[in-house]
């Protein structure tokens, strides 16, 4: 999901979602009206450098929108780090905006509020049909066995982007393909006050999204098969232990880096301060950061051993924004019509350009546009060895409460004090005793 997503405060985002899935949704009336066909309101997630980046990206397309349908479209980029608490807010208030970006990892947990419309066959319809989209994407749109909360806009996967000047420099002639060979690496990167890896290790939604990675490459899942929390076996410890290593131990991430949650990471590795970055789509975001195309590779997320791939050798999670539609809208056909609009061919080759990620439209996928070398690293681990996060609905939960303790472990390693198997183990012990109880 996103380009930067910070998920807010646990208790907040818990006790909201379970006063939300207790009332059933945000609508007092169940169900959404045509009473103001000519306005929308559109809460946009935060994909570039900055807010302004987005609303100069978004403002002549809705433009476009308004001048085919007569519909005005009044827009807010929404900060990660506020978003969710926001939507989350609307759904138990019915003062929700009309359409909005979520990040696909939040489908099941939004889905359970009853406050978003669902995508059932009809829906679909509307839009062209749901065949339109790549399975990958569909798969991060909600509880299996029900219509999807949202429909996919943006595809995301996770990359190594490397700096070529510093690679040469430290006579390094290829990227890193296993986190043996990537410790290697930033170690010989680490000197004169530059540093081999970026990290966000306040940012709780990246933590878990590397967690997540780690734990498949583990063998192990933070859910049960029946969505139970399982936030303590062997493996999960060991993923989150490996991935807060990389400053503890291994030392290849600055200590600083445990206090950065907006984009910090990808300012440095734009200017030269990190060697390595770990990012979702990152490319438009290096550009708008003065960084040219060719300054830096695009490799593989490195496995355990071996090539990337399913099972064991999953290398990123199905990242991506997914379009939502308030259930209890004022204007229904209109909301429609925007979200058939944005993932309409020419729309998505405009503002999957704009943000470097993949269109989860299949014939927009296949453009020119997108068979860049950049995009089809994305593409391959896309379609070969990413994996969706688990689609339940205490996921945001899982986000918060988990990606939380995993700053505090980052935390303490900037501090410089040690970060063992036990002290992994209990602040994961905590995490999951802030879940819901089932």
């Amino acid at each position: 999901m996103r380009r930067i997503r910070a998920a807010a405060a646990g208790a907040v985002t818990v006790s909201l979602l379970t006063a939300v899935t207790a009332c059933g949704g945000g609508s007092s009336t169940g169900g959404g009206s045509n009473d103001s066909p000519k306005t929308l309101t559109y809460w946009a997630s935060n994909q570039g450098a900055s807010i302004e980046v987005d609303k100069k990206v978004l403002q002549p397309e809705l433009d476009k929108f308004e001048k085919q349908s007569g519909i005005k479209v009044k827009v807010e980029v929404v900060p990660w780090s506020d978003l969710l608490n926001r939507i989350l807010t609307a759904t138990t208030s019915g003062q929700g905006p009309d359409v909005l970006n979520i990040g696909n990892t939040w489908s099941a947990s939004l889905q359970a509020t009853g406050a978003l419309l669902p995508w059932d066959a009809n829906n679909f319809a509307k839009i062209g049909g749901k065949d339109r989209f790549v399975d990958s994407a569909l798969g991060s749109t909600g509880a299996q066995g029900k219509d999807p909360a949202a429909v996919p806009l943006y595809s995301m996967a996770y990359a190594l982007y490397y700096n070529k000047r510093m690679f040469a420099d430290a006579g390094l002639a290829k990227p890193p393909a296993t986190w043996d060979e990537l410790i290697a690496d930033g170690k010989k990167l680490s000197k004169g006050g530059k540093w081999g890896l970026g990290a966000e290790g306040s940012n709780p939604s990246e933590n878990i999204h590397h967690a997540f990675v780690f734990a498949k490459q583990h063998g192990a899942d933070f859910f049960t098969a029946d969505g139970k929390p399982d936030f303590t076996s062997d493996g999960t410890v060991a993923a989150v232990k490996q991935y807060v290593d990389l400053m503890a131990k291994d030392k290849i991430i600055a200590p600083g880096n445990a206090e950065y949650a907006q984009n910090q990471s990808v300012s440095d590795f734009a200017k030269g301060k990190n060697a390595m970055l770990l990012w979702q789509s990152a490319s438009a975001n290096l550009k708008s950061q003065g960084m040219s195309d060719d300054a830096y590779g695009i490799a593989p997320v490195p496995v355990q051993s071996g090539t990337p791939g399913t099972g064991t050798n999953v290398n990123s999670m199905v990242a991506g924004i997914n379009l939502a539609v308030f259930k209890n809208t004022h204007n229904l056909d209109g909301a429609t019509k925007f979200v058939k609009f944005m993932t309409s061919d020419a729309e998505q080759k405009v503002l999957n350009t704009a943000y470097s990620s993949i269109p989860p439209v299949k014939t927009a996928q296949t453009d020119a546009t997108f068979n860049t070398p950049a995009n089809a690293v994305l593409k391959d681990t896309l379609a070969k060895s990413a994996a969706a996060l688990p689609q339940v609905a205490d996921e945001s939960q899982f986000e918060t409460t988990v990606g939380t303790a995993i700053k505090s472990l980052f935390a303490e390693a900037a501090a410089g004090r040690a970060v063992t198997t036990d002290s992994v183990k209990a602040e994961l012990e905590k995490a999951q005793q802030q879940m819901p109880a089932k």
